[in-house]
């Protein structure tokens, strides 16, 4: 199916977008989605900074919008559009239209709107690599998060019982609200700032570590024989202490959750979306339209979307 429309591009690094109006036609192993919304976000920002694959070029690496015509998806599906080299190795989506590989296309659950979508995809995928490809979280465990009180923890909480936990427990400082959290745990334990846990946390298979420091060292205490603690951040601290023999003799796994080198699989974007939607989130960024891409790059805060539909 071919189609013409306006896409954004790119002359080279430095050199103002440009829209110019374009035919698409996707091929064979190709899907033509009419797009809605896109993400600013610092891989297009490197990408245009540097060698791009082509000149002109469309950037845009993440957006929001509906399936005109596929082999893999219904047109009419509202989808997500990333990976496969879309605005990196090959044209991106920052257009009124784009032809992109079928495994970059990945369908958007119904009870995520496209906008808050697009802005929580980087957490959730974050969450995602934690829980599910790190730690391996299977079904009928019992897992700990710490600092599940941030957006990630949260995330981290739902994707965990997404997975099939049977049991999740919360972690949080001495003075975290709990207000936006309780729905997701079953249970809230607190910590104090050297890493002593309250004493109702009973034995958990494993837990996703958002805050480092003391508080690492406090869980391993708590995790059962075989069991593993995947490190995700260290907000609470850079080093921590590790009980050796706690750790040999109960055969405990420290994982690092390493973000730039775990690959994530074909299916990442769609599973990370589909297990957070169950849940209720406040996604916060701002919409600005597509004909002023120029000032969204120069934003270096907070999430910002393209409206593609504003260009004609």
């Amino acid at each position: 199916m071919s189609t013409r429309g306006t896409v954004l591009h790119s002359h080279g690094p430095g050199e103002q977008l440009k829209a110019e109006e374009v035919e698409l036609t996707a091929g064979p192993g190709e899907t033509l989605v009419e797009m809605r919304l896109a993400a600013v976000t610092a891989l297009d920002r490197s990408t245009l900074a540097g060698k791009q694959p082509s000149v002109p070029f469309v950037p845009g690496s993440e957006g929001a919008g509906v399936v005109l015509s596929s082999d893999v998806v219904d047109a009419g599906t509202a989808v997500v559009v990333r990976g496969e080299g879309v605005g990196v190795t090959r044209p991106g989506v920052w257009g009124r239209y784009a032809v992109v590989p079928d495994g970059a296309v990945h369908r958007l659950p119904s009870s995520l709107e496209p906008a808050a979508a697009l802005a929580l995809l980087t957490p959730a995928l974050t969450a995602h690599t934690a829980v599910r490809r790190v730690a391996e979280i299977l079904k009928g465990e019992t897992v700990v998060v710490t600092g599940v009180t941030s957006l990630v923890g949260r995330m981290c909480a739902q994707v965990a019982r997404s997975a099939g936990a049977a049991r999740v427990v919360g972690l949080v400082s001495m003075e975290a609200s709990v207000d936006s959290t309780t729905a997701l745990v079953d249970q809230i334990v607190r910590v104090d700032g050297l890493g002593q846990v309250g004493r109702e946390l009973q034995w958990c298979d494993a837990a996703i570590d958002t805050m480092g420091g003391p508080v690492t060292g406090g869980v391993l205490g708590h995790i059962a024989p075989g069991g593993r603690i995947a490190v995700l951040g260290y907000n609470a601290g850079e080093f921590t202490t590790i009980d050796l023999h706690q750790l040999v003799g109960r055969d405990l796994r420290v994982l690092p959750v390493n973000l730039q080198r775990t690959a994530l699989a074909a299916d990442a974007v769609g599973q990370a979306l589909a297990d957070i939607a169950p849940a209720s989130w406040r996604a916060e960024y701002d919409v600005v339209p597509a004909d002023r891409a120029g000032d969204a790059l120069d934003r270096q805060a907070g999430r910002v979307l393209l409206d593609l539909t504003a260009l004609r």
